[in-house]
């Protein structure tokens, strides 16, 4: 009898390419460990409010009026309510046309939050944005996904992207079927990027035969968290502008920053100052989302992406596509609109604002320095400054017996060591192999995210069992548990 046509072997052979550590592996057993009844941190993701953060006051008020209207015209609604939530949940009702949030929007997103991003860029910048070359997305991995759909025509067309990256890139070029193009990010210089590395990959790629089409940045950086400086930022549009790329950046932690030597500078920004003709002829398009930053909102699934020196029949092109969807989810972008037109000096609801977003930042910066000491306190680990974003990736130096012990199991390094971190400490993390990562060096990845009282104890759960659990164990009880570990895992997935 042959194969039925979603049995295993007649499936897309893209999909199984596919890979996406951040809910692999390690997620599966986690949740398993989860539901045997012990605690689990899950750390393997940048989640903030599923880690303790509160959501901003603010935001809720309005879009909670926005998604039952029929409270606005409640006599008493002024005293739930403060009246700026008020005014604008009515503003935003009226850039739906009356329908409210449970029709569909313009498949570009509603008109009146575009123009707030697009006003939102201007402020910014210090240049002008035009909201018909803005879209708003299902988060900015809806985006990603969109534009590199645009992109790839089949496996001779390169993706640039830094190596550690986050997974998205990797999955959505397997899934497409394109060709991704690794440029190493330098450990030893603070993650940081050489342009000469950059052209080193891309005449590996060419004599491949690959056409490299287009260029990933993430700033700040996932999983690495660094910040990229407006000179570097210069060095990337110059190369991309001599080599002919499309440069994708990946803006979404611009408001994770912990550090004030490298302030957060968008590329359009760094491309505008540059004059013409570059900033008239480099193509880029620019991401961002609510699900980072103080918003957290992930659940939430807002973003947008910005097109600039895209041509006219391509914008077009980009906006069939987003018609087959219809229209992005509509509270989401409400949610967009609220992030990036806040409450405003002198406004009621300003003052809370500001002290609930600035709590949470300048928390987050306390953790980022406490996870970057603790690691570097542990034996055989070392790790940067996390400078933005919400993550720590330390480098794990396995001794020879670890890696010996984790390949007869059949597992590579540091998913073992991650396996067993998780066994011992009930937190979830993600191995640097996920990520990429140069031959012979191991990392994990994981979140600044638990709640600042719970860092201390955290930290220590990691130091006591870095190295120190491989120390005593025999070979065969690795092994045997590794396989228990494989068998349970075989559990979840069916």
């Amino acid at each position: 009898m042959p194969p039925k046509p979603l049995d295993y072997e007649s499936i897309n052979e893209n999909v199984k390419k596919a890979q996406y550590a951040v809910r692999g592996e390690l997620y599966l057993r986690a949740s398993e460990l989860q539901k045997e009844g012990k605690k689990i941190i899950f750390t393997n993701v940048g989640n903030p409010h599923a880690l303790g953060q509160k959501p901003l006051t603010f935001p809720r008020q309005v879009v909670a009026l926005c998604q039952a209207p029929f409270l606005l015209d409640d006599p008493n609604v002024g005293m739930l309510f403060p009246a700026d939530a008020i005014a604008r949940a009515k503003q935003f009702l009226t850039y739906t046309s009356g329908a409210g949030l449970g029709a569909y929007s313009d498949s570009r997103g509603l008109p009146g939050v575009r123009k707030e991003v697009a006003e939102f860029i201007l402020r910014r910048d210090g240049y002008p944005s035009d909201p018909e070359l803005i879209y708003l997305t299902d988060g900015a991995s809806k985006g990603v996904m969109q534009i590199l759909n645009t992109i790839i025509r089949g496996p001779g067309d390169g993706i640039l992207v830094p190596v550690p990256q986050y997974p998205l890139y990797s999955a959505t070029i397997a899934l497409l079927g394109g060709s991704l193009v690794p440029y190493y990010l330098e450990e030893t210089a603070n993650w940081g990027l050489d342009t000469n590395e950059l052209r080193k990959s891309v005449t590996e790629a060419r004599y491949k035969g690959l056409t490299v089409k287009a260029m990933v940045i993430i700033n700040p950086g996932n999983p690495t968290g660094q910040c990229l400086s407006e000179e570097n930022l210069r060095e990337v549009l110059r190369f991309c502008y001599e080599e002919n790329l499309v440069l994708l950046g990946d803006e979404v932690y611009q408001q994770n920053i912990y550090q004030d030597e490298r302030p957060f500078i968008s590329s359009k920004k760094v491309l505008m100052d540059m004059g013409p003709p570059i900033s008239r002829e480099l193509q880029l398009v620019s991401f961002h989302t609510v699900s980072k930053g103080y918003f957290g909102e992930c659940g939430q699934r807002g973003g947008y992406f910005e097109m600039t020196n895209i041509s006219p029949q391509t914008v077009d092109e980009i906006y069939k596509v987003a018609s087959i969807s219809l229209s992005p989810n509509v509270p989401a972008q409400i949610f967009m609109g609220l992030m990036v037109n806040p409450p405003k000096p002198g406004d009621i609801s300003y003052d809370q604002y500001i002290r609930e977003s600035k709590g949470i930042l300048e928390s987050l910066r306390r953790r980022a320095r406490i996870m970057t000491d603790g690691f570097n306190s542990c034996r055989n680990v070392v790790c940067n400054f996390t400078e933005g974003a919400m993550y720590s990736f330390p480098q794990i130096r396995l001794p020879p017996k670890a890696i010996e012990i984790a390949k007869q199991a059949g597992k590579a390094p540091d998913v073992f060591y991650c396996l067993k971190l998780l066994e011992s400490t009930g937190i979830s993390t993600v191995p640097g192999s996920g990520f990429g990562q140069k031959e012979g060096v191991f990392h994990l990845r994981t979140t600044i995210l638990p709640a600042e009282e719970e860092m201390p104890a955290i930290m220590d759960s990691f130091k006591s069992s870095m190295m120190n659990s491989w120390s005593n164990m025999k070979t065969t009880e690795v092994i045997q548990g590794c396989k228990k570990i494989m068998v349970k895992n075989t559990h979840a997935l069916l």
